[in-house]
C-alpha cells in the first residue's frame, strides 16, 4: 500500500490550450510515491498533452506541477533526473543496435561508460532482448521495440516513469508480456503514471484511475471504490443468433423484478439488486418460446467498463473502435 507515502506527482489547476481547443482544462490530481496511477480516456481526451506537460515537452498556460517535491512549473526540466518517459511512438534510432540505443540513452542521462554498458546488458537480459542486442532497432518487431523503449526510459533508474499508451498496436502476446514488465517495475517501487484507452488494461494494472474526457478529469478513485456501487447488483448477459435488437415486448411484464436493456444488437442484459433471484434459466426459456435462439447466457462480474460508461457517458464500443483503428486486439 502507498497511502502513508509522500506524493511523487502533484498537479494543481493545470491548463493547456491550442488555438480554440482546451486540451487540458484546469485538472488537479496527486500520485503517491510507488503508486501505479492510470489516466483513462478516449483518444483526444488530453492524456498525451498531460504527459507532455508533466515531462517538460510542453509548457502549461496555467497551473502548477511538482515532481518528487521539485517545482517544475516554470523550470520544466528541473526534475528530469527523477523521471523516465516512454512515449506512445518510439523515439529510438532505427539504425543503431538495441545495445547502442541503450548506451546512448545512458550517456544522455550522464551515466559513465562502464555503468551504462553494464546497465544496458542488465536491461537487455531482463527484457528478453539479449539475442537481439546487436541487431538494428529498425528490424525489431513491435513488441520488441516497445520493450526496448521502456528499457531506455528506465536506464537511469528513475523514481517516476511516464508510460503513454504502452501497449497500443501490439498483438495479444506482446501486450501481455509488456503488462507483466510494467507490473514488475511497480512491484520494485517505481512510481508509474500510465495513460491508456484500454479499460481492461487500466483495471488489471492500476491502483487508482482518473477518468479524463475533453480535457477534464471527471472522476478519480481506486479500482475498489469505483466498483463498489456495483457490488450489490447481479447481472447476466444473453447472446442470441438473431432477432434481438430491442428488449422484447412482454419481457418486463414476465420478470418485473429485473431491469432489461440491449447494449448492442443480439445482446440482452438483465440486472437486479442483490437478494433478488436472477432466474437465468427462466429468462432463456421465455426467449426461446418467443422464437429467439439463445447462444449463450453468462453472469457478469462488476467491471470498470460499466463504471466508465456511467461516469463519462462514452459508450465502450467507441473505445473499442479506437483500439481496432490502432491495430491492437487485447
Amino acid at each position: 500500500m502507498t497511502h502513508d507515502k509522500p506524493d511523487a506527482i502533484v498537479v494543481e489547476g493545470l491548463t493547456k490550450g491550442f488555438e480554440t481547443v482546451a486540451a487540458v482544462a484546469g485538472i488537479a490530481f496527486r500520485v503517491r510515491q510507488g503508486e501505479l496511477f492510470g489516466f483513462l480516456g478516449p483518444n483526444g481526451a488530453g492524456k498525451s498533452t498531460t504527459i507532455n506537460l508533466l515531462t517538460g515537452l510542453a509548457r502549461p498556460d496555467a497551473g502548477s506541477i511538482r515532481l518528487g517535491g521539485i517545482d517544475c512549473t516554470r523550470r520544466a526540466r528541473a526534475a528530469q533526473h527523477l523521471i523516465g518517459v516512454v512515449p506512445d511512438e518510439s523515439n529510438l534510432y532505427p539504425e543503431l543496435s538495441g545495445r547502442d540505443n541503450l548506451s546512448f540513452c545512458g550517456a544522455l542521462y550522464g551515466l559513465p561508460k562502464r555503468e551504462r554498458e553494464a546497465r544496458a546488458h542488465e536491461l537487455l537480459e531482463a527484457f528478453g532482448l539479449s539475442d537481439a542486442a546487436g541487431r538494428k532497432f529498425g528490424g525489431y518487431s513491435k513488441g520488441m521495440k516497445r520493450r526496448l523503449t521502456i528499457a531506455a526510459g528506465i536506464i537511469h533508474r528513475p523514481q517516476i516513469l511516464f508510460l503513454d499508451e504502452p501497449t497500443t498496436g501490439l498483438d495479444v502476446a506482446s501486450a501481455r508480456q509488456l503488462r507483466q514488465l510494467i507490473a514488475e517495475l511497480h512491484r520494485a517501487g517505481t512510481t508509474i503514471f500510465l495513460t491508456t484507452h484500454y479499460i481492461e488494461e487500466a483495471e488489471r494494472l492500476c491502483e487508482r484511475i482518473a477518468f479524463i474526457v475533453s480535457g477534464q478529469i471527471v472522476r478519480i478513485d481506486s479500482i475498489a471504490q469505483l466498483l463498489e456501487p456495483l457490488q450489490d447488483r447481479q447481472r447476466v448477459r444473453i447472446t442470441s443468433s438473431a432477432g434481438l435488437n430491442d428488449v422484447p415486448g412482454g419481457l418486463n411484464t414476465a420478470f418485473p423484478e429485473l431491469d432489461f436493456r440491449c447494449p448492442e444488437p443480439g445482446v440482452l442484459q438483465a440486472e437486479t439488486e442483490a437478494g433478488v433471484a436472477l432466474r437465468v434459466g427462466a429468462i432463456v426459456r421465455w426467449l426461446e418460446e418467443q422464437g429467439i435462439e439463445v447462444l449463450e447466457a453468462r453472469r457478469l462480474r462488476p467491471s470498470l467498463e460499466e463504471v466508465f460508461v456511467r461516469v463519462t457517458g462514452i459508450a465502450t464500443d467507441a473505445m473499442r473502435q479506437e483500439r481496432e483503428r490502432a491495430g491492437g486486439d487485447q
